[in-house]
């Protein structure tokens, strides 16, 4: 069956979207957002950080429920796991609720629960303004983090396409342990679609979100039908870019019936390996006609796209085996020219001004005989080991209360130093 949008969710009028670049952009609204909340603040996120950044946040979620705001945040277990005990018993004191997803117990100092991550970062506030893309709750999305400092983008959204993200967030909590009589509950509190529709703007937007239960393949998906009708222009900026083999097709395809295909990486990518399994993908895409810019300025984390004048799309999901075939993720799916424009003038400066432009003649320099012979295997492996992963038993992840999670760090805590003392002695 042919891959179209509509399998994989129903586009939705009347929205304002506004995109947002790095924290600069991004968390002064947030915490505006945040400020003014009256009822109602959800957030998730994979990373959050007791930097200063994280901070901050921690001191709006405090304003807002000591003012009486339903707070909840929900955090992955994985990316965010050296939150201190103050810093979560102070924000359980003021009222906010805060959700672990799948804490996993450290081995000999490492953390090994790596895969079937909750990788999405979303805020909805009233039920009215919502925030999705890829940005954490940490420092090092703010240019002052210095050359490390993460180039990124989300978007802020007003509009119905809120009632359909609210109501995701509120289900994930449910099904994470809070039950069907909870959402309902607070489902009833949200404000009416006649409401959201005042906030109105132009956008069409569709959320889309993976899961390891239905939804295990809509992000890639909603990509792939995208590349197939494009006939002017296909831009991707994604940091880790190893999609599926069946969207790699797409691209050459797309490419060679003349769409101008542009991709947007990692020029210095933070794991080598996705150095070295880029070669081969490289050489595949670049004889096909794709044209390749590798960003030099800063670490890339983006994860956007955009496809002739009207279709785009920005959210948590990288096109690698991690984001397509195991985390929890979520994007927004637009269709707007006005906010294509603007995304498009956006990755435009990123090529003209910090980003080389990849040829074959590097190619032919850097990447010959054993690094091509190397990379090849290295890309096949990176593809093929979702697969290997969920052949293996499968646990159900499930969200727990901070509380839990920081007693049971507290009582390995004083196990390890109790080990430590009987040694030293």
């Amino acid at each position: 069956m042919r891959d179209t949008p509509e399998r994989a969710g129903h586009w939705t009028g009347g929205n304002r979207i506004d995109l947002l670049e790095n924290g600069e952009e991004f968390f002064p609204r947030v915490f505006e957002a945040i400020g003014a909340a009256r009822h109602e603040v959800i957030i998730e996120t994979f990373i959050l950080f007791e930097d200063k950044v994280g901070l901050a946040l921690h001191a709006a979620m405090r304003a807002a429920a000591q003012r009486g705001v339903k707070v909840d945040l929900m955090i992955d277990g994985f990316g965010s796991p050296d939150l201190s005990h103050e810093y979560l018993e102070s924000l359980a004191t003021a009222g906010v609720k805060v959700r672990v997803f799948d804490p996993g117990q450290r081995f000999l100092g490492q953390r090994l629960n790596v895969f079937r991550r909750m990788h999405r970062k979303i805020v909805v506030v009233d039920g009215e303004r919502a925030f999705v893309g890829g940005i954490n709750y940490s420092e090092d999305h703010l240019l002052d983090f210095g050359p490390k400092a993460k180039q990124d983008y989300a978007v802020e959204l007003a509009g119905p396409i809120v009632a359909e993200i609210h109501q995701f967030v509120l289900r994930a909590i449910a099904v994470g342990g809070k039950g069907v009589g909870w959402f309902r509950r607070r489902l009833k509190q949200a404000p009416p679609a006649s409401q959201l529709q005042a906030a109105a703007g132009e956008a069409d937007a569709i959320f889309v979100t993976r899961d390891n239960r239905r939804h295990t393949n809509d992000i890639e998906r909603h990509y792939r039908a995208a590349i197939r009708a494009a006939r002017e222009r296909i831009v991707i900026a994604n940091a880790y870019f190893f999609p599926g083999y069946r969207l790699i097709k797409e691209l050459r395809r797309a490419a060679r019936r003349g769409v101008d295909v542009r991709l947007i990486l990692q020029g210095e990518p933070d794991m080598p390996i996705v150095k070295t399994a880029a070669g081969m993908l490289y050489h595949h895409l670049l004889h096909a006609g794709v044209r390749i810019y590798e960003y030099c300025d800063r670490p890339l984390h983006g994860k956007v796209a955009l496809m002739d004048d009207r279709w785009s799309t920005v959210g948590s999901s990288n096109l690698d085996p991690l984001s397509l075939s195991l985390n929890l993720e979520a994007n927004v799916v637009v269709r707007d020219t006005a906010f294509n424009k603007v995304l498009w003038e956006r990755m435009d400066h990123l090529m003209q001004h910090s980003c080389k432009q990849i040829g074959t003649h590097d190619l032919a320099s850097e990447w010959s005989g054993w690094r091509l012979v190397r990379s090849f295997f290295v890309f096949h492996f990176l593809r093929w080991y979702p697969s290997w992963l969920n052949r293996l038993p499968r646990h159900a992840p499930r969200l727990t209360p901070a509380e839990a999670t920081d007693l049971m760090a507290q009582q390995k805590k004083r196990g390890d130093e109790g080990t430590t003392r009987t040694e030293t002695a």
